[in-house]
């Protein structure tokens, strides 16, 4: 069995704990608690290593998000060297919000990348597919990657 490790990141208060627990189907949390474990730059190589995929969360309703993502992006997926394809980006709006799906303006190279809005309140099982596609495309590439490996050892 293959066991992949994705990273949740992105700005604070964005809800990355709430989807992780959602699409884990770990709790059904309601109240914001920050989680404090991962806020220092200084662990984020140990978090980083061996990592095969990023999930990068913002709120598109929150201006400072999407300047943010740039800079998650950049020292998540950039200089680990992974590829667009192991990125997901997910606009999760919050309750009430509203969750306005319009088209998103954002910069090069982020507008390259798998794009997903989440709204938990109007439709959970949406993102709850695409994490699941995006969850099998990692899986896949991890498999063919493992299968070169063998053969180049076999021969």
């Amino acid at each position: 069995m293959l066991k992949a490790k994705i990273l949740f990141v992105g700005p604070c208060e964005s809800g990355k704990t709430i989807l992780a627990n959602f699409l884990t189907e770990s709790s059904d949390i309601t109240e914001y608690n920050p989680t404090q474990g991962v806020r220092f730059e200084s662990c984020w190589p140990a978090l980083m290593k061996d990592a095969h995929g990023v999930v990068i969360i913002f709120n598109p309703d929150i201006p400072s998000h999407r300047k943010e993502i740039e800079m998650w992006y950049s020292c998540f997926v950039q200089q680990q060297l992974l590829q667009d394809t192991q990125c997901l980006l997910i606009a999760h709006h919050k309750p009430g919000s509203g969750g306005d799906k319009g088209r998103l303006s954002l910069s090069p190279p982020l507008n390259k990348l798998k794009l997903v809005h989440s709204n938990l309140e109007d439709d959970p099982e949406e993102i709850r597919m695409e994490f699941i596609k995006y969850l099998k495309s990692i899986i896949n590439s991890m498999s063919e990657s493992r299968d070169r490996e063998e053969m180049s050892i076999i021969t």
